[in-house]
């Protein structure tokens, strides 16, 4: 498998699936939680183990040759090697994940940099309000600026005390926990800051733009 970046395969089983899903409404229960009260969002199950998903690419990416770029509209454009990235500021978060195909998993803790700390090295400009994350095998998501700077996201290089396997989209991947973990890209490779949003690969085939797993925003209305 190549180190670089791939195209993103349209037309996987995986990729047929989950757009047949959006089509069909599958999953949605309808439902209404309060995240504040109840834990579990609405048509999860818990599991105790982590499945893998992915479009059919994993991409090796070594440490060594791995670059993070931030561009677009930010006062401080960047380019990071890992050893630059993992000289900034470190922090832990305990979150959970929930995916749009059902599962839920407790308590993962991450080790990275907190989005939060990341934006204050960036210094988005006044008019930035979008994100958007692309991946090294083509993979494309978004994000708004509030979504990304939420108070427990982080860019993730570590699970449970342990470096990101390439599976779980090591060497580098962005953890939102409060939406639905398609939008927390793995393999991370550039990020954008936008005036206007662009939506990502499952966004434009039939899922929601925000993913509120509590507000079951799995598609698009």
């Amino acid at each position: 498998m190549s180190d670089d970046a791939s195209p993103t395969p349209d037309d996987s089983k995986l990729t047929r699936t989950k757009e047949s899903w959006a089509r069909e409404g599958r999953f949605l229960t309808g439902r209404v939680v309060r995240p504040e009260a109840e834990r579990l969002p609405p048509g999860q199950h818990l599991v105790r183990n982590w499945p893998v998903l992915d479009l059919g690419l994993t991409p090796g990416v070594p440490t060594e040759r791995w670059r993070l770029d931030v561009k677009g509209a930010v006062e401080r454009p960047q380019s990071w090697d890992f050893a630059t990235f993992r000289a900034q500021k470190q922090t832990s978060e305990t979150t959970d994940i929930h995916c749009v195909t059902t599962w839920s998993r407790y308590d993962n803790r991450w080790d990275g940099l907190s989005t939060r700390d990341f934006l204050d090295i960036v210094q988005p400009r006044a008019d930035a309000a979008f994100v958007i994350l692309s991946s090294y095998d083509g993979y494309t998501t978004n994000l708004a600026l509030e979504d990304f700077a939420a108070e427990n996201a982080i860019i993730a290089h570590s699970w449970e005390g342990e470096p990101l396997t390439r599976e779980h989209g090591g060497p580098i991947r962005l953890v939102v926990p409060h939406l639905y973990f398609w939008k927390s890209a793995k393999w991370l490779r550039e990020i954008e800051f936008r005036t206007r949003d662009q939506p990502g690969f499952w966004e434009v085939r039939g899922y929601h733009n925000r993913g509120d797993p509590f507000a079951e925003e799995r598609y698009s209305d």
